[in-house]
C-alpha cells in the first residue's frame, strides 16, 4: 500500500507523544514531526496552511469556517483545554474583588478573538452578567511589542477595542497600571515581580472545580487540522488520524496511572489522577463531538454573541463527517 508522507505540527504534549514517536502511527501514512508552541505554528497554518496536520486555535478555525476560508478540516482531537478563570490578571490597587468590579475597566489581550479570550468573556457574561461591552478592550504584544490581530474583525459598534502603542506590551502596561486588568493565556512577568499584580481568582482552582461540577464543560483550546486538499484527495485520512490520537491519549493516561515508577515529574501524579477522575470522569480529556456538545456548541454561541461569526455554527459545519462516529478503542 501507497502511504503519504505527512507534516505534522503541534506541541510535543504526553498525550501526543505516542504519534511523534511512532508507538500510535497513522495508518496509511509517515509522519515528518514538527514539535512547535501553538504561538509558531498558529500564524504559519493560519496564513500559509504551511502544514499537512497542525494544532489549530479553536476559535480562529472557527471564524475561518464562518468565512469560507478555512485551509484546513478539522477533526475532533482537542489537544489544549483549559479552565480560564485563571486567565484573568489584575491590578490588586484598583479596587477589583470580583468580576462585577471589571465593568468599565480597561483590559488588555493579546488579540480579541484569541480562544482564550472567547472563552473568557463567555464566561464573565454567562457566570457573572458581564457583557463584551461593560469592559474596554487593548490589544498588543504581552511580552513582545508589535503584535497585530493574525485576522480582520468586524466588531459590534459598542464594543471598544484599540490597539496599545506598538513599542509598548501588555505586560508593562500591566505593571505601570495603564490597563487595570489582563486577559491571556500565558502569564504576564509581572506576576512574580509586582505585588500590585495578582489574578482575579486567587483560589482558581476551586472557582473552575465548581464551574465544571455546575455546567459539565471543559473548555477546548487547540483541536487538530488536516490539509483540505489531502482530505478531498484522501477521504480515509481523518479518520485515520483521529484514531491514532485517540490511541496516543489512551498510552498517556497509562502512563499517568503507573504507579512503581513515575513517568511524570511529580510525587504523587497517580493520587492528582485519581482525584480528577472523581471530579471529572474517568476520560476526562474527551476526544470526539458527541463526547464534547457542550463545550462546541458553547464556544460556537460565544462566537457569535461576541461578533466574531456571522452565524451560529454546529458541529457538523466543523468536523469531517467521518468522525462522528469512532469506534472505542
Amino acid at each position: 500500500m501507497h502511504t503519504l508522507t505527512l507534516s505534522l505540527a503541534c506541541g510535543d504534549y504526553d498525550r501526543t507523544r505516542a504519534v511523534f514517536d511512532g508507538r500510535s502511527p497513522i495508518d496509511g501514512c509517515t509522519i515528518i514531526p514538527l514539535a512547535m508552541p501553538p504561538e509558531e505554528a498558529f500564524p504559519r497554518a493560519l496564513k500559509h496552511q504551511s502544514f499537512d496536520i497542525s494544532e489549530l486555535s479553536m476559535a480562529s478555525h472557527m471564524t475561518q469556517v464562518d468565512r469560507g476560508q478555512n485551509g484546513y478540516v478539522a477533526v475532533p482531537v482537542f489537544l489544549s483545554r483549559l479552565f480560564r478563570h485563571s486567565s484573568i490578571y489584575i491590578r490588586r490597587d484598583r479596587g477589583i474583588a470580583r468580576p462585577e468590579d471589571l465593568k468599565g475597566r480597561l483590559v488588555g489581550v493579546p488579540e480579541y478573538q484569541i480562544t482564550a479570550a472567547v472563552w473568557v468573556r463567555g464566561i464573565l457574561q454567562d457566570e457573572y452578567g458581564l457583557h463584551p461591552s461593560d469592559l474596554r478592550w487593548r490589544s498588543g504584544g504581552l511580552e513582545q511589542a508589535g503584535r497585530t490581530p493574525s485576522v480582520s474583525l468586524n466588531l459590534p459598534d459598542q464594543v471598544d477595542v484599540a490597539p496599545i502603542p506598538g513599542d509598548d506590551t501588555l505586560t508593562a502596561q500591566l505593571d505601570r497600571g495603564d490597563i487595570d486588568a489582563l486577559v491571556s493565556a500565558m502569564p504576564p512577568s509581572c506576576l512574580k515581580t509586582n505585588p500590585a499584580v495578582g489574578r482575579l481568582f486567587q483560589d482558581y482552582r476551586k472557582v473552575e472545580t465548581d464551574y465544571f461540577k455546575k455546567s459539565g464543560i471543559f473548555p477546548i483550546m487547540h483541536l487538530v487540522g488536516i490539509r483540505k486538499r489531502l482530505v478531498e484527495e484522501h477521504p480515509w485520512l481523518p479518520f485515520n488520524v483521529f484514531r491514532a490520537f485517540a490511541k496516543a491519549k489512551e498510552l498517556c493516561y497509562a502512563r499517568l496511572e503507573t504507579l512503581g515508577h513515575l513517568y511524570t515529574t511529580l510525587p504523587w501524579p497517580v493520587d492528582e489522577l485519581e482525584r480528577t477522575r472523581e471530579i471529572m470522569g474517568q476520560d476526562y480529556w474527551r476526544y470526539g463531538v458527541a463526547e464534547n456538545r457542550k463545550e462546541i456548541d458553547a464556544l460556537a454561541r460565544y462566537l457569535q454573541e461576541q461578533g466574531l461569526t456571522a452565524r451560529r455554527l454546529t458541529a457538523e459545519d466543523l468536523f469531517h463527517p467521518s468522525t462522528f462516529s469512532i469506534p472505542k478503542l
